[in-house]
């Protein structure tokens, strides 16, 4: 049985599919697994970012910023859901943050944080100084497409020929 290489692909529909968009990028678990428990301070900070509430997002046109201490915040999953409170922690050792009056009791009668994934929770107030307010600017989705992302208009092409 002689197969060209167009029906190869034919027999196999899932070849195209797990092909990477970059080489620079590998698709092994291990090294994805070892690159994130291995990430530096700095990179823990962003990729522990949580989505901001409707209101936010309207107000701003962000979807989700890195969360930081004195950000409000509401939790959305979990079974401390719906209670809400100020970020007192950001504790990226660990990957998880510290709301306050979400605590629980040890054994030995302690109260200890609890901490929650960045994730599962909503920002409800953000916290802004100089710098964040540029990363609001720079995130801006409806700036950027009112740019055009690089596209010409028909005006513009008019006007080069």
């Amino acid at each position: 049985l002689a197969l060209s290489p167009t029906s190869c692909l034919d027999l196999h529909p899932f070849v195209l599919a797990s092909m990477k968009y970059s080489a620079n990028v590998s698709s092994s678990r291990r090294k994805a697994r070892k690159t994130h428990f291995n990430a530096t301070s700095i990179v823990r900070a962003k990729l522990m970012s949580a989505p901001l509430s409707a209101e936010l997002k309207a107000k701003y046109n962000v979807n989700a910023m890195p969360v930081r201490k004195d950000d409000e915040v509401s939790v959305v999953r979990g079974s401390y859901k719906g209670r809400e409170g100020k970020i007192i922690q950001c504790y990226r050792r660990k990957w998880v943050i510290h709301i306050e009056r979400i605590i629980r009791e040890k054994a030995n009668g302690a109260n200890v944080q609890v901490g929650l994934d960045p994730s599962k929770v909503v920002i409800t107030k953000l916290k802004l100084d100089k710098d964040r307010r540029a990363i609001l600017t720079r995130k801006d989705s409806k700036k950027s497409s009112s740019k055009g992302k690089g596209k010409y208009t028909a005006e513009e092409m008019a006007e080069v020929d």
